[in-house]
């Protein structure tokens, strides 16, 4: 078991390749079909989906695919089921399997995410059906006095219970603590709270006896808030994220898979790119969403004679950010 999940996760952050988030949830998938002139249908969720995992040689700078239950459940246009699909494309399977982010009783302002109920039996089933790695996500919010140490504790349990049972069904949790680059805060406000929240979240997985050799962490970069007018260079992002993830982080992780967190494009990749100049004992790669997803969706627009479009622009963003991390 321990070599499985051992081999699992060092394949997830295998160089030169990272790891594709298209897990949106039906709501935050259907608005963005929605702003792209699609309409937000099951089928137009489930063909989008396949125009992604049919991009030519994806395989190459992708090493795994997070799938939301809706996905996990539908079949490709030939009748693969999704998940044994990207085994067949030499492309590891993946599950988001937290239900989301809801209020935090008695922390205005403040979330902490829900799935825990019932998990065992449904990682079980997933992993029946060919996953081999899972999601679960927290957020993080900086603002006025936020945020507390009960937010911080209580999402960083949520974490370290849900990696424990990951790892109990042999699947490789991906542990995401995110905080939102939301807000008018400074970088170095975001350096001392992404600093917290990760010493709140490793006191947990050490608690919960859960193997870092067998995770994934999936942290944000550290950057300004996106309302803060502050500026920060690449080279400045890599240090400050760098520097914090040192401090923190035991050198037996398996690897960081950096969030995108609503960063352009084009940022994103610029602050990954700088992060490779910096040694570490631990492999950085990637984990993008949007900044990866985002080109293809503009460029396919549900249009089924622009599938090949679409996969271009996806394997447009895929390369640079491989370049990066080879």
């Amino acid at each position: 078991m321990i070599e499985a999940l051992h081999g699992t996760a060092q394949a997830m952050v295998s160089r030169p390749r990272g790891i594709l988030a298209a897990d949106e949830s039906i709501g935050t998938m259907s608005s963005r079909l929605e702003k792209a002139g699609v309409p937000a249908t099951a089928e137009n969720r489930r063909a989008y989906r396949e125009m992604l995992l049919r991009t030519p040689e994806l395989h190459r700078g992708i090493s795994g695919v997070i799938l939301s239950d809706e996905t996990f459940n539908q079949k490709l246009d030939d009748g693969q089921d999704f998940p044994l699909a990207l085994h067949a494309l030499n492309i590891l399977p993946g599950i988001k399997v937290d239900t989301g982010a809801k209020p935090l009783a008695l922390s205005p302002g403040e979330k902490v995410t829900e799935g825990l109920d019932g998990l065992r039996d449904r990682l079980k089933d997933y992993v029946s059906r060919g996953a081999r790695f899972a999601k679960w996500r927290a957020v993080i919010i900086i603002g006025d006095g936020l945020p507390t140490r009960n937010a911080l504790r209580a999402n960083a349990h949520a974490l370290a219970r849900y990696a424990a049972l990951c790892q109990e069904s042999v699947l490789v949790p991906i542990v995401e603590p995110e905080v939102l680059m939301d807000g008018d805060h400074t970088i170095d406000r975001c350096a001392e709270v992404t600093r917290a929240a990760l010493e709140h979240v490793l006191a947990e997985l050490d608690e919960a006896g859960v193997d870092l050799a067998g995770t994934v962490l999936k942290p944000n970069m550290v950057v300004p808030g996106s309302t803060s007018g502050q500026q920060a260079s690449p080279e400045e992002v890599a240090e400050r994220t760098v520097a914090t993830l040192r401090a923190v982080l035991p050198e037996a992780l398996a690897g960081v898979a950096f969030l995108s967190g609503g960063q352009s494009p084009e940022v994103a990749t610029a602050n990954l790119a700088a992060m490779q100049k910096h040694e570490t004992p631990w492999p950085l790669t990637f984990s993008f969403g949007r900044a990866l997803v985002d080109p293809a969706l503009k460029a396919w627009h549900g249009d089924p004679t622009q599938v090949a479009e679409g996969q271009q622009a996806l394997a447009d963003r895929v390369e640079p950010n491989s370049a990066a991390v080879a």
